[in-house]
């Protein structure tokens, strides 16, 4: 099993969710994030006075899938989530070792 993280713009989240539901993904952790990378913040002007925001607003979800199915999440979530310009965020994926779904027991592939 692989774990898929992505860090992307917030606006494109609607896309990539919908292109992994047509995936067949059922599941994915979504949380608020802030962060820069290459473009090191960006700069702002509010009433008159021009100040620098540090850290960017992004959004990171997590997706657990099979490793045959891993390659298709990364494709999906690259195409979805891509605006063409700076900061379009990062993906990376992770092995994951065991997985227990807490209601019912299952483990690993079952519990996805």
């Amino acid at each position: 099993m692989k774990m898929v993280v992505a860090v992307i713009k917030p606006f494109k989240l609607d896309e990539v969710r919908e292109a992994l539901t047509k995936l067949g993904v059922t599941g994915m952790t979504v949380m608020e994030a802030k962060g820069f990378g290459r473009q090191k913040g960006q700069t702002e002007i509010y009433r008159g006075a021009e100040y620098a925001v540090s850290f960017l607003p992004k959004v990171k979800l997590e997706v657990v899938v099979s490793t045959d199915q891993a390659t298709q999440v990364v494709e999906a979530i690259q195409q979805a989530g891509q605006t063409g310009r700076i900061g379009d965020g990062k993906i990376f994926v992770l092995n994951v070792e065991q997985t227990v779904r807490i209601r019912t027991g299952e483990t690993d592939e079952a519990a996805l």
